[in-house]
Order: C-alpha cells, then structure tokens, then sequence
C-alpha cells in the first residue's frame, strides 16, 4: 500500500523578544545593517531544512526598540523525504536552538488550519508601557531596567487626571491624532475600539534591590488592532496630563480634532518601554482559559 505524501503544516507560534538591538519585528532588506526579529525567526526555519521556501507571517508589528512578551505568527513547514510534520514541543526547542544567542524565545506552537492567518484571526492586542519616576539621570535606572522603561525625572505624576484622561479614550473613536503620518497612513481606517485604557503601579525587582524611591507605573490598553505609533502618542499625551503640561479637556480636544499634525509635538512616548504583552485568538465563540488562545489543532 503506498502511504500518502505529507503535506504542509502550519503553525501558529508565539514568540518574545527584547527589541532594543532590532529595527523592529518586521524583516529588512540584506543591505541594511539592523535587521528585524522577523529575519532571524525564518532564519531559524531555514535550518530545520524544509522543502517550501520559508515566510513568516507576523500578526502584530512593533517598531525599533519596542518589546515583546506574546506577538504571533504563522509559518508553513514541509519536511524533506516525506517526513511527518515537527510535534509541537519539537518545533519549539528546535527553533530556539537555532535562536540562540538571539534574545528571541519561542514559547508555544499549535498546528493550525491551513486558512489560518495569525494577522487577521487576531482579535485582540494588549500593549504595556512601562514609566519609572524619580528618575533624574539615565544612569539611575538600574541595569535590570536598561531600555525597558522610560525613566521620568518628575517625583510624582497625577495620577489620577491621568486615570480621568485615558477614560476619555475609552470606546469607540476617530484616533487619528494618535496616529503618526506614514505610508500606511491614508489606507487605513483611524476608527478604533479602545477596550482598555487602565494606569496601575507597576513591579519591578530592582525597585526592591536597588533604588527604594523609584516608582514604577504601567499603562495597559487594549484594542483588536492599533494605528501606527498610536500607543507610544497616548501614552506621551497621559504622562503629559500627569505633569501638568496637558489638561484632562487637552486631551478630549485631541481626540476630536482627528487630525495627526494636531499632536503636540516631542511628546511621543520613547520605544523602550513599550511591550506588546498579549495577542488573542478565539475559534468557535469559545476561548480557552488555560492558554488563551484556542486554535484547533488540524490531523492530515
């Protein structure tokens, strides 16, 4: 009896990185010197040695020196001389073998429907972005913290104008003045679902090892999909409100204005202390509470 080819599998793989020595996670061309998280992810399946010409496919992009503790992608993979397709836990401890010494992890796999795509099945994105006050000088920040937050000099921010500002933002809006002007600009639509919008102290090892009078806070949103650099623009308007330079009613006649050059400007929150901390999946109205993210698993 002559056994049937495999086919393809597709794989739906979680992964996190430490943006701070990439151009961000989406691949550059070979000419340019800082490459992105996406060329050492097919670099990495280019090593397993499959049969098809490998492609990435990223759901969520991040800039340069944005992190990740949760973005997604999918990839196809067909093994050489009819091979059954890599066990989940197999794929995963292969391509962070060949990962290493990138500060790129793999951290789950799922075999998925070949339709699946890991961009547009999204239904959620969480972005966490991390501040530090009490921070005069960068060299105060201690070194557990390098690049993951942004260091503040100010002692104490509102923070309750700032938690009456992001409740502004809330729900369904026009962010256009939260967006930055790029290539991408024009073809997509500014409205968005703004889930979440939360400021709470935040957690920090060296907080409790090193400098006791640092203050660590997080702002949390959470929206099926973001504008270009439209996080880092909230997140420079609220810390704004919290110093005293925007009002509370600034920051609702910004969103109403929806006009990008309407932003103040050098108020962007920096890169570094931005994580991309969750993207979510659902399958058949049912989301599993274990992983979060439930994709049905596809037998050839």
């Amino acid at each position: 009896m002559e056994t049937l080819p495999h086919r393809s599998a597709r794989y739906l793989i979680f992964f996190q990185y430490i943006g701070s020595k990439y151009s961000g996670v989406m691949k550059t061309p070979p000419h340019q010197p800082l490459e992105g998280v996406q060329n050492h992810l097919e670099r990495a399946v280019r090593m397993l040695k499959p049969v098809n010409e490998v492609s990435v496919s990223i759901s969520s992009r991040t800039d340069t020196g944005v992190h990740a503790l949760c973005n997604s992608a999918h990839v196809d993979i067909q093994r050489r001389e009819n091979k059954p397709p890599f066990s989940e836990q197999t794929l995963i401890q292969a391509l962070n073998f060949n990962l290493k010494p990138e500060p790129i992890r793999i951290t789950r796999a799922f075999r998925v429907q070949r339709d699946f795509h890991a961009r547009y099945r999204a239904r959620s994105r969480t972005y966490v972005y991390r501040l530090a006050t009490s921070v005069s000088h960068r060299t105060q920040m201690p070194l557990t913290e390098s690049d993951l937050c942004w260091g503040i000099h100010d002692t104490k921010l509102n923070v309750s104008a700032m938690q009456e500002a992001g409740s502004l933002l809330l729900g369904t809006h026009d962010f256009s003045t939260f967006r930055a002007l790029n290539s991408e600009t024009p073809f997509k639509n500014p409205v968005k679902t703004l889930e979440l919008a939360r400021l709470e102290p935040g957690l920090s090892f060296s907080q409790q090892h090193f400098h006791g009078d640092i203050q660590f806070w997080e702002l949390t949103f959470k929206c099926r999909s973001f504008l270009y650099k439209q996080v880092r623009r909230m997140t420079g308007a609220l810390v704004a409100v919290g110093q005293g330079k925007l009002s509370v009613r600034d920051v609702g006649e910004l969103l109403d204005a929806r006009d990008s050059l309407a932003y103040p400007q050098n108020l962007t929150a920096p890169a570094h202390g931005l994580f991309l901390t969750d993207v979510r999946y659902e399958e058949s109205g049912k989301e599993d509470s274990a992983f979060r993210h439930l994709v049905p698993f596809v037998q050839d």
